[in-house]
Formats: structure tokens, C-alpha cells, sequence
């Protein structure tokens, strides 16, 4: 696709409203008062499944389900992947509705500012890309501030390690299988509905023990997530992949705020240093980033 100023500026929107929804996303468990993480979870991916079906069709992205499926018929070795993949894909969506149920957004906000940091060591030790001067710099950083978790502070939460770690295994399998389409992302979805109606509608729930689900408030949730993910999708078909990756750090930082403003959590003393390092490790890809924007426009500018 051809990446111009109009195409641009529509991949650009998409990707911050994508993120602005996402820390939605991240406030809603809270206010869900009523039930468990698992049923959150549940009644998340149980709602987002149909919703994300409209939006599939509605931006003519359909036809990647059918990709999707003839691949598992040509290679039955890819149902075994898209198990695996669900299995990791429920874990962080798992993650997403506990942590700002119990108070530990920040744990897992953490986990997505350091995320871009793993990926970068997976593109050197899987891809042998080079890091350059910057991204020695950021990785640098990022390893003091990690460090200073476990010298200055009691160590990076549990949470933080499933979010930093797990996502670029998901991310890595999905590539390396070549099942990185919206389709296949949908159809991970699918393979969980069984397990989300249990833990939705299973002895122990709220609907079980003859309570009213916040109805209202559950289909917004849908809605949200579903179109967040759409948007993302979109996003990522209209930006050059430089440019998305850099927009991929708007989500974290919002995370982060939706925690400490939201969720009313608080960094404490100790762990100013690790938030630091952390944060100078991202604020040197995003100018990586733009400096990398900068010269590819330059050098498309006759």
C-alpha cells in the first residue's frame, strides 16, 4: 500500500483512538464490580467475537477467516499452534481484567512499556537485526531500570514478567506460522468461546446464583474492545510498519495514566528509579523512531 499524506494521517488516527479505547478497556473491569476477573474475561471475549464479526465485514477483512481456515486444513500442525496461541492470548486477557481489579495496573502497565524493549532483543537474537547506537542506549536503560527493581525495590512484579515476555512468544508464534492475520486473531477468539461461556455462565457466577449482569455496561465493554482491535488492525494495514511501531507506545503510556489516575495507584519511592530507566528506554525509541520517519521522508522528497 502506498503510504500518503491522507492514508497516513487516517493510519495515524486509527492507531491513537485504538489506544485511547484500549485504556477503556483497561478502566471498565474496574467498575464491574459485581463479578470476577474470569467472568470479565469471559463476558469480554464472549462479546467481542460477534461484534468483531461486523467489523471484519464492514472493512472487507472477512475473507481472512477463509484464508485462515484453509491453512489449518493444508496443515493440521497449525490447530496445535492455534490452541497454544489461544492459551497465551487468554492469559493476557486475563491479565487485563484482573490487574486493575486488584490493584496492580501498574504491574502490567509496566509489562506493555517494557514489551517494545523484549521485541527489540527478539529482532537481535531471532532476526539478527542490529540495535545501533539508540537501541544499545534504550536496552541499556531499560536493564538498569530492571535492575533497580530487584537491588532498590522487592523485584518486578510476576504480572509485569507474563506481560514483557508473553506477548512476543504469542507475537513470535503467530509470524513464524505465518498466522498473523485478523482472521486467525478472530478465530483464537472462537477457540476460547467455550471456556468463556463456562466461567460466564458456570456454577459460582453471577448468572448461576440468579443475578443481573450489568448488562449495559458489558455491551459497551464489547463494543470497545472489539472496535479497539479493528482500529488496531486498520491501523496497522495503513502506516508504514516504522510508523505504527512507533505509535505502539501510545498504549502503554495510557495505560500507566488510566492506573495512577483512574485506578488511583501510586508508584512508591522505591520504585522511581525502575519507572525512570524504563522510561528513558521508550522515550529513545519513540525518538529513534521519529528520526527514522523523518529520514525516510527525506529521502522520498525529490
Amino acid at each position: 500500500m502506498r503510504h500518503d499524506s491522507q492514508t497516513t494521517a487516517r493510519g495515524v488516527i486509527a492507531s491513537v483512538v485504538a489506544s485511547a479505547l484500549f485504556g477503556a478497556v483497561y478502566f471498565i473491569p474496574a467498575q464491574l464490580t459485581e463479578l470476577t476477573e474470569w467472568e470479565v474475561v469471559s463476558w469480554r471475549i464472549l462479546l467481542t467475537v460477534p461484534f468483531m464479526v461486523v467489523l471484519l465485514l464492514a472493512i472487507r477483512s472477512w475473507g481472512e477467516v477463509a484464508d485462515a481456515l484453509r491453512r489449518l486444513r493444508r496443515r493440521p500442525v497449525l490447530i496445535l499452534l492455534l490452541l497454544v496461541n489461544s492459551g497465551l492470548l487468554w492469559l493476557q486477557l486475563w491479565l487485563f481484567a484482573w490487574a486493575p481489579k486488584s490493584g496492580h495496573g501498574l504491574d502490567v502497565a509496566l509489562g506493555y512499556l517494557l514489551m517494545p524493549l523484549v521485541l527489540v532483543l527478539v529482532g537481535v537474537l531471532l532476526h539478527r537485526e542490529s540495535l545501533g547506537r539508540v537501541r544499545t542506549a534504550a536496552v541499556i536503560a531499560a536493564a538498569l531500570g530492571v535492575a533497580a527493581a530487584f537491588f532498590a525495590a522487592s523485584g518486578l512484579s510476576w504480572a509485569t514478567f507474563a506481560v514483557a515476555l508473553g506477548y512476543p512468544i504469542y507475537f513470535t508464534l503467530r509470524r513464524a506460522a505465518g498466522v498473523d492475520t485478523p482472521g486467525a486473531l478472530w478465530l483464537e477468539l472462537v477457540v476460547l468461546v467455550p471456556f468463556a461461556a463456562w466461567f460466564a455462565f458456570g456454577p459460582g457466577t453471577l448468572v448461576a446464583e440468579g443475578g443481573t449482569p450489568p448488562w449495559g455496561l458489558l455491551l459497551v465493554f464489547g463494543v470497545i474492545s472489539a472496535l479497539a482491535l479493528t482500529l488496531y488492525i486498520v491501523a496497522s494495514r495503513l502506516l508504514s510498519f516504522s510508523l505504527f511501531g512507533l505509535l505502539s507506545y501510545v498504549e502503554p503510556i495510557i495505560l500507566v495514566l488510566v492506573s495512577l489516575v483512574l485506578l488511583h495507584e501510586a508508584i512508591e519511592p522505591d520504585e522511581y528509579f525502575t519507572y525512570a530507566g524504563i522510561g528513558l528506554a521508550v522515550l529513545l525509541l519513540i525518538v529513534e523512531g521519529i528520526r527514522s520517519q523523518r529520514s525516510r521522508r527525506g529521502r522520498r522528497t525529490p
